[in-house]
């Protein structure tokens, strides 16, 4: 019997009195949290963003777990201070961290505790607080908004406006959001945004919102230009004809100026309040889940005959390549109706001509590349390795254009019917970068997600470029993905951890990206009942 979700929980994160590890300025914080509950192996769930030269950050992005009430999820904050662009922190400098349980913190639902260092002792005076919150209403409000005169607080150039929104709570204001900052303009517009309801009010629409505007300072001394109160119930009425302004107020300049009227517009065009459906409800409402995997068979992975291969079939019948097509799929069988998988390898010369191909069916049937279950995949990948001959190069960008091609064909889709995953098992470096981030960045408007794990222990930098998650991908155009559809994994960090681990980590964003995408096209699940109106407005 599965385990029963008993809820989503939302942690909010903030620190005080960080250690300062940079010289000339401040740390720049970031908040990883990693989860453990099967008392072996720790594995990342998230994390929030990066603030600039800050010693006592207030984190924006929110963490959701799902709160199992019978297990005991382990949970560990770590804290570094960001130097460098790799998604690797290990090279970034740890500012402490706390162990606790999601139990603790959903029982104290807030909870203040100091940071440690690896060996237990304190870290400096930092300090952490975690609050939690459970996550009853699943409407989100969807903003466009401007503003205009805002006062210019820089001495050269003009002021870099950017804007937060608070919730109120018991102890005080809490953030909820912060946008972008738009850089040297006093009339700025901000991209499109979505807070989740209940975030910002908690669903209630009477409760107050506190938005404030700030000049951003690459030094973290942002100036506030000045504050205004609203309503959820306000901001609703706000239209494209006609948009809910509201004053910037700075009360310390208006106690100082004589006539003083604002510090500028904030108007808000949109605030549209949707149903977001959740994952669950695509799977549950009769969502397909396509899985297809590809091989690498390059020949960088060495003679499948000699006991260094990382092909090498091993006497009790595993290699890397099994392990890691066995957990993942496992996992993604349960959610794709008729279980056949389309298996393909790349990078190797095929019978009977011996040409190099890109995407060839472990089956050697284009026809009908269809594997029976993972089982059939498994099968068809060991009667495949004796017949071709590891060669080269590497190139990712065929197989992704081939399932492309599909997740084409299901944007005429009206409703939420069929979502493609692709599982890439590779050995490491990518010969065609530029093709691939072109077929990545394609694919990023098509209902698909592409799961990279990296076997063996090659260098695999390129890949985490590829995994969008310290921003965002750009193909050699510079035209931006629309949202982060790779994931990566290493495989070597998993091979002591229960099978599940891998699993757990390699789809962990799988979810937010198949509601990430509907919710953007505004697709609903095929089977329905409780449909509001076309568009998904509450």
């Amino acid at each position: 019997m599965a385990a029963q979700c008993v809820t989503k929980v939302e942690l909010t994160v903030s620190c005080e009195n960080l250690l300062d590890k940079d010289i000339g300025s401040k740390s720049d914080p970031l908040c990883v949290l990693l989860m453990n509950s099967s008392a072996s192996q720790w594995y990342e769930l998230g994390r929030t963003e990066k603030v600039q030269n800050c010693l006592s950050p207030k984190f924006a992005k929110k963490f959701v777990i799902d709160y199992y009430f019978e297990i005991v999820q382990k949970l560990k904050f770590g804290i570094y201070d960001i130097d460098n662009k790799t998604v690797d922190l290990s090279d970034d400098d740890f500012l402490g961290e706390l162990e606790c349980t999601l139990g603790q913190v959903v029982s104290s639902r807030k909870l203040t505790r100091p940071l440690v260092l690896k060996n237990k002792k304190p870290a400096g005076k930092g300090t952490i607080t975690i609050s939690a919150e459970e996550i009853k209403d699943n409407r989100v409000a969807n903003f466009e908004v401007e503003a205009r005169k805002l006062d210019n607080k820089d001495f050269f150039g003009k002021s870099d406006p950017y804007l937060e929104f608070h919730k109120q709570t018991e102890t005080g204001w809490q953030l909820a959001h912060r946008t972008e900052v738009v850089k040297n303009n006093l009339n700025p517009t901000w991209r499109p945004f979505r807070i989740p309801l209940q975030s910002l009010c908690g669903g209630d629409m009477e409760k107050p919102v506190k938005v404030e505007c700030y000049d951003y300072d690459n030094d973290g001394s942002h100036d506030l230009i000045g504050t205004f109160e609203t309503t959820l119930t306000h901001l609703q009425q706000a239209s494209r004809t006609s948009p809910a302004e509201f004053e910037c107020i700075n009360s310390k300049k208006k106690q100082k100026k004589k006539g003083y009227k604002n510090s500028g517009v904030v108007s808000v065009k949109l605030c549209q309040v949707v149903k977001e459906y959740t994952f669950l409800d695509y799977i549950m409402g009769g969502c397909q889940l396509n899985f297809t995997v590809a091989v690498d068979f390059t020949g960088s992975n060495g003679d499948p005959k000699s006991p260094q291969s990382l092909h090498y079939i091993s006497p009790q019948g595993v290699n890397e390549y099994l392990t890691a097509i066995w957990s993942v799929g496992n996992v993604i069988q349960d959610y794709d109706s008729d279980k056949m998988f389309p298996a393909f390898g790349f990078g190797a010369q095929i019978p009977p001509t011996w040409q190099v191909s890109h995407e060839f069916p472990l089956n050697f049937n284009p026809a009908d590349p269809f594997c029976a279950g993972i089982e059939g995949v498994v099968e068809a990948y060991r009667v495949c390795l004796p017949q071709v001959k590891l060669y080269g190069p590497t190139n990712f960008s065929p197989i992704i254009n081939h399932v492309a091609c599909f997740a084409k064909q299901a944007l005429q889709q009206t409703t939420a019917s069929q979502y493609y995953v692709l599982l890439i098992i590779t050995d490491g470096v990518i010969t065609d970068m530029d093709q691939t981030r072109n077929a990545i960045v394609n694919a990023s408007r098509l209902p698909m997600s592409i799961i990279i794990i990296g076997v063996g222990g090659a260098d695999f930098s390129a890949m985490e470029f590829l995994d969008g998650d310290d921003g965002c991908l750009r193909s050699q155009t510079g035209e931006t993905a629309m949202r982060d559809i790779v994931q990566f994994v290493p495989f070597r960090q998993f091979q002591n951890a229960p099978r599940e681990a891998l699993a757990q980590s390699v789809l962990a964003e799988v979810p937010s990206q198949v509601v990430g995408f509907f919710n953007t096209m505004k697709l609903i699940p095929p089977n329905n009942n409780s449909a509001p109106n076309p568009a998904g407005t509450a």
